[in-house]
């Protein structure tokens, strides 16, 4: 089975969706389960995780309805207060949703490089592995550092670092990113997702020969029981077609053998967020 371990959902709305800037245009509009369900049909896709893409409940309630309502939708991504002093109670009453498996909080666009590891946000990641919730870790490369601190603290919890980190493939910045995600990886509790890595590229011009040093720092790093094919769909959309996002994956990890592809393009995702 292939699965998508990243993509996202939305109703367009300029001010909600201001992230979205000129240069992104083509994605300023609606993108549900049909759109998608028609783009898996002809990219030989079975299933998908559907993560948030904003901070709010409704967000995550929004996301739920529309996984209950299409099988194909294994699991989702929610986003959840997690510096709030009633982040228990809320986890809490997300408990009995199934397809909820892990949260997320867009630590990107936090101004402080050390987010993750602030008190308030320590305790409430405390809280997730009584639930068993995954949690999924957006940043860029400078914020690496504070992840590095900020696994440390949860041996136990399961871990997924999306996107790669983020590295600045457009500019051709690899060493800093390259010596912060070996140490990352070194905590056999942190996953990572081949994902969102033709956005971090010039939208217009991008190869893949570009982007590999990046995806062979990171199946050296992590191995291939710990990294998941991810589209970012329909983010991938600014720098070419769903195809092209797989394809790069599906041509990198083309030589290894059949069971580590297997893994890699669904495996590895259905254990992690126990789909």
């Amino acid at each position: 089975m292939i699965v998508d371990s990243h993509q996202h959902f939305w109703k367009y709305e300029p001010v909600k969706h201001s992230w979205i800037d000129d240069d992104m245009a083509n994605i300023r509009r609606d993108f549900l389960p049909a759109d998608l369900k028609d783009v898996f049909s002809k990219n030989g896709v079975d299933a998908c995780v559907a993560v948030q893409a904003d901070q709010t409940l409704a967000e995550t309630d929004f996301l739920l309805e529309l996984a209950n309502a299409n099988d194909f939708i294994k699991g989702v991504v929610g986003w959840v207060d997690l510096r709030s002093e009633k982040v228990d109670a809320d986890l809490d009453k997300y408990h009995s949703e199934k397809k909820l498996k892990g949260w997320r909080h867009i630590v990107q666009g936090e101004a402080d490089h050390n987010f993750l590891i602030r008190k308030d946000f320590l305790r409430g990641i405390s809280f997730l592995e009584k639930y068993n919730y995954v949690y999924d870790i957006l940043i860029f490369p400078h914020q690496l550092g504070a992840t590095l601190e900020f696994v440390k603290h949860f041996p136990h919890q399961k871990f997924v670092i999306d996107h790669i980190a983020k590295p600045y493939i457009k500019d051709g910045f690899y060493d800093g990113w390259a010596v912060l995600m070996k140490e990352v990886a070194k905590h056999d509790n942190v996953h990572c997702k081949l994902s969102g890595m033709i956005t971090e590229a010039d939208y217009k011009t991008w190869k893949p020969e570009q982007i590999e040093p990046y995806m062979n720092l990171v199946l050296q790093a992590f191995g291939t029981e710990r990294i998941m094919f991810g589209s970012d769909w329909p983010v991938c959309l600014v720098a070419g077609e769903y195809r092209d996002a797989k394809v790069l994956v599906t041509n990198f990890i083309s030589n290894l053998s059949a069971s580590e592809q297997q893994a890699i393009m669904g495996e590895n995702a259905i254990k992690f967020y126990n789909l």
